[in-house]
C-alpha cells in the first residue's frame, strides 16, 4: 500500500460519509439516488464509485437498460422519465460547472420536480458524490474494494 491510498484521515471519511447518508435519505429515491452518484462518478472517471454504486443500484431495482444508457441518457428517449432527466442534468451541472455555475434553465428544471428540501438534498448527494470521486480519484484507489 502506498502512502497515496492511505492518505484520507478516517474523520474526513466519516464526514463525506455522513453527507452522503443525509442527502440520500432526503432525497427519498433511492434508486434515484444512485443514478445520480453513477452518473457524476461516470463524469469523473471514478472506477471504485462506479463499480460500487453499479452493484448497489442494482439492489435498490435500478434496471440493466437505465445502467446500460446513463452515459448517453440524453439521447435515450422514455428510458428516463423527466424527473430522472431534471436531476441528471442537474448533476451533470453541479459536476461539471463549465460555465463556474449551474444554469437558471437547469436549476429552474429540477425545482419543478422536486420540493425545495428534495432539491437541497439532491444538490447535497451531487456535492458529496463529487467529494468522494475527488478523493478516490487522487488516491488511485481501484474498483473492487468495496464490501458493503
Amino acid at each position: 500500500m502506498t502512502a497515496r491510498t492511505r492518505a484520507l484521515d478516517p474523520a474526513v471519511g466519516r464526514a463525506l460519509s455522513a453527507l452522503s447518508a443525509t442527502a440520500k435519505k432526503g432525497l427519498g429515491d433511492p434508486a434515484l439516488a444512485e443514478l445520480v452518484v453513477i452518473r457524476a462518478s461516470q463524469l469523473n472517471h471514478c472506477a471504485f464509485c462506479l463499480d460500487m454504486h453499479l452493484a448497489i443500484a442494482r439492489e435498490h431495482g435500478v434496471s440493466e437498460k437505465q445502467l446500460d444508457l446513463l452515459a448517453a441518457w440524453e439521447e435515450a428517449g422514455d428510458v428516463f422519465d423527466e424527473r430522472e432527466r431534471a436531476a441528471l442534468a442537474l448533476t451533470e451541472a453541479v459536476t461539471v460547472l463549465t460555465d463556474g455555475f449551474v444554469p437558471d434553465e437547469v436549476f429552474e428544471q429540477a425545482a419543478k420536480h422536486f420540493d425545495e428540501a428534495r432539491l437541497a438534498h439532491l444538490i447535497g448527494l451531487a456535492v458529496a458524490i463529487n467529494n468522494w470521486n475527488r478523493v478516490m480519484v487522487s488516491r488511485r484507489i481501484p474498483p473492487g474494494g468495496h464490501t458493503p
